[in-house]
């Protein structure tokens, strides 16, 4: 569910990791053995698990692996979505109007669950958004099979088997029926996906029906959501962000190699919130984050941030949900724009970067596809040469013009 060494709760966000780096995980060769002794061979550790019989039964008898989710483990990422692109498909107007609609049908749980944990209502309504369009689309795949199909596949089998096995106690558990625990090709389950084994450490019986049911009960995923959320460290009554402005002159070389500080020594470096408005305290620990360079929004980012990275360890992810949850609850957009023609970059993109600055002279070390101090440096210098912003920022446009 949360990053290494617990994995994500997506499983989705380990391929959106890799994309990051333009890498795929190994896949194993399948096993010698049958789907059939595959599935006879699980028994004694579903049985050592308290699994009940007939549950295993039901939900593995006839099991085949699907090619469909095998061809799903060896998708090769073709590009990377820059960081306002990837925003600006899941933050639209649509979604926003679709969240509010939402907020007030479940305005009751919301408030209830919010009271509870700690966690705003808008925030635990933008995950449901991000991760399911509330609800509308839960991944359709057969939880069980799909776990199956990638442990018998050998694809991270030690995870995979453990989560198969997992899914099996919950269906044996009487939280849902085999047939109905539906999820991503990877097994993340319901209207928050989560995976079996974040299910059985955070999902919680809000309606107390005797059941955890976050496939068809809202009110168990949206109180599961934000007990995930308060057990990573949620603060409550805090922000995950501002949006903030750079001044004329800023020096990015220096604010790049910062970490987290307080909000006033970012204020003694001259950033002041956009549109005037003043930062609630002063002492809070923020990083700066600067998704497209000095040309685009730039943020103050706090701890709770990194607590949604928690669900889906991504930039991207977490600005999104910290976005349309600021929406939903009745802000507008952010003030600077993204770049028009900015694009992300794959591993291979920035290991090409970094060979043509070091072809033109520039020292960037070791090519090597990660963008470092050596290599941000190495970028403002070119820059700077070439009469642009010399903010340090590894974009596409940048990679166009070296070519």
């Amino acid at each position: 569910m949360s990053g290494v060494p617990k994995l994500p709760l997506l499983a989705k966000s380990l391929m959106a990791a890799l994309s990051l780096v333009g890498l795929s995980l190994p896949m194993a060769m399948p096993a010698s053995a049958s789907p059939a002794s595959f599935v006879a061979d699980l028994w004694p550790d579903a049985q050592a698990r308290g699994v009940k019989r007939t549950v295993f039964e039901a939900s593995l008898n006839g099991f085949q692996p699907s090619p469909r989710i095998v061809d799903q483990t060896r998708k090769q990422p073709e590009f990377a979505e820059s960081v306002g692109a990837y925003v600006g498909k899941r933050v639209t107007d649509r979604q926003v109007a679709t969240g509010r609609k939402m907020r007030g049908e479940w305005a009751q749980t919301l408030a209830a669950v919010s009271s509870h944990y700690g966690v705003q209502p808008e925030l635990i309504l933008a995950i449901w958004g991000m991760e399911t369009n509330f609800g509308s689309y839960m991944g359709g795949n057969n939880t069980i099979h799909a776990l199956a199909t990638l442990t018998y596949e050998g694809y991270r089998k030690d995870f995979f088997r453990n989560e198969l096995l997992t899914a099996l106690q919950i269906a044996s558990d009487g939280h849902i029926s085999p047939k109905e625990m539906v999820g991503s090709w990877a097994g993340a389950m319901g209207h928050t996906q989560f995976m079996p084994s974040s299910f059985v450490s955070y999902a919680v019986d809000w309606n107390r029906d005797g059941r955890t049911d976050i496939w068809n009960s809202i009110p168990d995923a949206l109180a599961s959501t934000a007990n995930y959320l308060k057990s990573h460290g949620w603060t409550a009554g805090e922000t995950w962000g501002y949006e903030v402005q750079l001044p004329r002159g800023f020096d990015y070389g220096r604010a790049w190699g910062l970490g987290k500080m307080p909000i006033s020594a970012w204020q003694a470096m001259g950033i002041t919130r956009v549109a005037g408005r003043a930062f609630p305290r002063q002492q809070d620990e923020a990083r700066l984050y600067m998704p497209a360079g000095g040309n685009g929004p730039v943020f103050l980012l706090l701890r709770n941030f990194d607590v949604i990275k928690r669900y889906n360890n991504s930039d991207s992810y977490a600005l999104a949900v910290g976005h349309l949850a600021d929406r939903v609850l009745g802000s507008g957009s952010f003030v600077a724009g993204w770049p028009a023609d900015d694009k992300g970059l794959t591993r291979p993109q920035r290991l090409e970067l970094q060979q043509l600055l070091s072809r033109r002279g520039f020292d960037v070390g070791t090519p090597d596809g990660v963008i470092g101090p050596r290599t941000r440096q190495a970028i403002m210098s070119y820059q700077a040469r070439n009469g642009m912003l010399a903010d340090g920022h590894a974009s596409g446009t940048l990679l166009t013009k070296l070519r």
